[in-house]
């Protein structure tokens, strides 16, 4: 059986853990990090050397990395209508889920850290103030590109690509911050929890 390795509060575990239910794939999960088992244990260090979750072990196979554990998955078990194998149509969805874990990721750090960690070291309110306002750019790129396709991320059909920016859109809502008024990403966020993955994994009241 497929294990994966993880708190389940962890952003990038939940990604994971949509796509199983999603795939209607067993699993059994085990907590690692904060709070549980150390991921800087040496155990947890020969599968992962980052010493972050989400690590999978399937039938021998050791994975980690979140966005490349989607990928694995839906190619492993039966998950095309999600991440298609023709080139043309797969391209976009890796467009737009290696922009989530660069442009989007990077935009959000700061001012996560700031307002819902609350972490020390992020309360510069000049440094705050810009990752507000860099954040809420990369949420208007989205905005713009879900105006053009009218209901999911890459088009009209949801696709592996939504899994990752809807736990993103998820964290942009539960956050304290000034939202500016993006119609497309509130229609696509109550459009997702019309998805029983969504409302377990994502929009659960977990930043």
């Amino acid at each position: 059986m497929l294990k994966i390795l993880g708190r389940a509060s962890s952003i990038n575990v939940r990604k994971v853990l949509w796509l199983c239910e999603e795939l209607d794939l067993a699993f059994r999960r085990e907590d690692w990090g904060e709070g549980f088992k150390s991921t800087h244990s040496p155990e947890f260090m020969t599968l992962n050397p980052n010493a972050m979750v989400p690590v999978i072990q399937d039938d021998g196979l050791v994975l980690w990395e979140s966005n490349a554990i989607l990928r694995y998955l839906a190619n492993a078990y039966a998950g095309d209508w999600l991440y298609p194998e023709h080139a043309r149509t797969r391209a976009p969805i890796d467009q737009w889920m290696d922009w989530q874990s660069t442009e989007l990721n990077t935009s959000w750090r700061y001012a996560f850290m700031s307002l819902v960690r609350n972490s020390p070291a992020h309360q510069d309110a000049r440094l705050l103030a810009a990752a507000c306002k860099g954040w809420a750019h990369t949420m208007g790129i989205l905005n713009q590109q879900l105006e053009k396709t009218g209901r999911y991320v890459v088009g009209r059909n949801f696709t592996l690509a939504d899994i990752p920016i809807g736990l993103a859109v998820n964290r942009w809502y539960e956050t304290p911050l000034e939202h500016p008024d993006y119609p497309a990403v509130r229609t696509y966020y109550e459009r997702l929890t019309e998805r029983h993955g969504y409302t377990i994994w994502g929009r659960n009241g977990t930043p």
